[in-house]
């Protein structure tokens, strides 16, 4: 069985989302009352409100890329491209987390590139390849 130590061992955003999956439903399957209520409270937090989801993941992809979160950036950049956010728009919010964060936030801005890369090259061959490969916006109805 294969470990993934960090982000770069995912070579496709399909090894990704498998991974994630797999791991969530084990963090859930706890039962830890705690966790639980955090994945809900995370979940809810990013469900449109007086922000739409778009903004949302807009703000949790520059959060993410601060706190230099590989796999939270990942997320983030999958959840924008299916919300229909713009490269601009995500060009933009690169470089307000590169303002904010500094210099340190370099090498994750050239993973998170790499990440758009293959959220567009999936969207271009099939826009519904990119929700069966890499994830599914639980916003949508």
């Amino acid at each position: 069985m294969r470990k993934y130590r960090n982000m770069e061992e995912f070579s496709t955003l399909k090894e990704f989302k498998k991974y994630r999956e797999k791991m969530n439903q084990k963090i859930i399957g706890s039962g830890n009352l705690g966790i639980r209520r955090f994945f809900t409270l995370d979940s809810k937090a990013f469900a449109p409100g007086a922000l739409d989801s778009r903004t949302k993941e807009l703000l949790g992809l520059v959060s993410s890329m601060v706190l230099r979160c590989d796999d939270c950036i990942t997320y983030h950049v999958i959840q924008s491209v299916i919300e229909g956010v713009s490269d601009e728009e995500i060009w933009e919010a690169f470089n307000i987390a590169l303002v904010v964060g500094g210099s340190i936030v370099i090498p994750h801005l050239r993973r998170a590139v790499e990440r758009l890369e293959q959220c567009r090259e999936l969207e271009k061959e099939d826009p519904d390849k990119l929700i069966q490969q890499a994830g599914d916006s639980p916003y949508k109805s």
